[in-house]
Order: C-alpha cells, then sequence, then structure tokens
C-alpha cells in the first residue's frame, strides 16, 4: 500500500461518525416537524373556541395542555358490571365525579340531569359517578333515581380522581370528552350545568362529530 492509499484508508472511520451524525439531525428535524403538526391536529383552534365559553357558569372551565385519553380505570354501572370511560366513546360525554358527602355535589345534581334531559336523542352522556364507599352505596343509588334520566354508576374504590391526568382536584368535577375520545376539558367544583353558558359549552363540543 502506497503513502496516499495509506492516508486514505486511515482518514475514512473519521468520515462515517460526522455522516451517521448528519442523518441523525435530519431524521430528529423531520420527528420535530411531524410533532408539530400532530399537535396542530390535537389542539386545533376549538382548544381557543371553548375556552373563549368559559364564562358565567362556566367561569371555572379549563381546557387540557395537551390532547389527553380518558383513565382505563374502571367503574361499576347499575348492575355492578365494569365499564370504563371509553366505553361512552361516539358520544359527548360529561363524566361528573360526585359523592353524597358533597354539599356542592348534591347541589348541582340537578341541573346535571336537566342537562341530560335536554340532550335526550342526541350523543351526549352525562355519565355521574359516585365516589361514594361501598357502605353508602344504596344512599348513593337512591339519591340519583330521583334525578332522572341520570342513571347509577359507582366507584366504590374511589379510584377514578386519582386516573385522570392531572387528577381530579376534588369534589364535584366535571370533565368533558370529545366525540372521539379526547378530553376537551373540565370544571372543579359546582355549576349550574342547565343553564345557556353551559349548552353553549356542549354544543361547541357536540358541532365537532
Amino acid at each position: 500500500m502506497n503513502e496516499k492509499s495509506a492516508e486514505k484508508a486511515v482518514g475514512e472511520p473519521k468520515a462515517f461518525p460526522l455522516k451517521w451524525a448528519l442523518r441523525g439531525v435530519a431524521v430528529a428535524g423531520v420527528a420535530a416537524v411531524v410533532y408539530i403538526i400532530v399537535q396542530a391536529s390535537i389542539n386545533p383552534q376549538r382548544e381557543t373556541d371553548l375556552k373563549s365559553l368559559a364564562k358565567g357558569e362556566m367561569a371555572k372551565f379549563e381546557t387540557p395542555l395537551e390532547a389527553t385519553s380518558p383513565p382505563t380505570t374502571s367503574f361499576l354501572d347499575a348492575n355492578g358490571a365494569p365499564k370504563r370511560i371509553a366505553d361512552f366513546k361516539g358520544q359527548v360525554t360529561i363524566v361528573n365525579l360526585w359523592a353524597t358527602w358533597c354539599g356542592p355535589c348534591v347541589i348541582e345534581m340537578p341541573t346535571l340531569a336537566k342537562l341530560a334531559a335536554s340532550y335526550e336523542g342526541k350523543p351526549v352522556q352525562v355519565v355521574a359517578i359516585s365516589v361514594d364507599r361501598p357502605q353508602d352505596a344504596d344512599k348513593a343509588r337512591a339519591f340519583i333515581a330521583k334525578h332522572a334520566p341520570l342513571v347509577f354508576y359507582h366507584d366504590p374504590k374511589m379510584a377514578l380522581p386519582f386516573a385522570f391526568k392531572p387528577p381530579a382536584a376534588g369534589m364535584p368535577t366535571t370533565v368533558i370528552y370529545g366525540a372521539d375520545g379526547v378530553e376537551r376539558g373540565r370544571l372543579a367544583g359546582d355549576a349550574d350545568w342547565s343553564g345557556k353558558d353551559a349548552k353553549a359549552l356542549i354544543d361547541k363540543v357536540l358541532a365537532e362529530n
């Protein structure tokens, strides 16, 4: 091997790391572009529109910083069968976490019943989930029975509030999901869900279908 060939042989390996580094930068750039596109599709203008409706009774309504699917933690339906929030996908789903020992929960429940009644026949479900202790399940069931068309759901282990991202701040907490199963926002604390402010918010989410 002559001197020039030897120099070439010695120099070649040094080029490979640079080549792969450049390829890595290119891949990272493509990934960044894809991430931006995905985020734009997940958090479109609709989130800003919903936030603009956070007024009056809905003043405490907060939209998520990023798209969030519902927790996979199960709860029980009226027959004791396991259910998940994802089971309601395809409908605008209004999940309300409540308990009989929670005064504000008891006060707002009739307004949730009116909300559910006003959307009967439309792809909207109000899912009121009691987090009462197992020994208080009958009391919670009797309370919901007075507020048709709501039906009884129960989380006897009180696991669901902590499974949300972020966890539910307290009782009551109401989380709204679009028909695609992605959280649109939540409201911590009680509110009048039978008024025009709530209807404007739900109508906006419903119009996305």
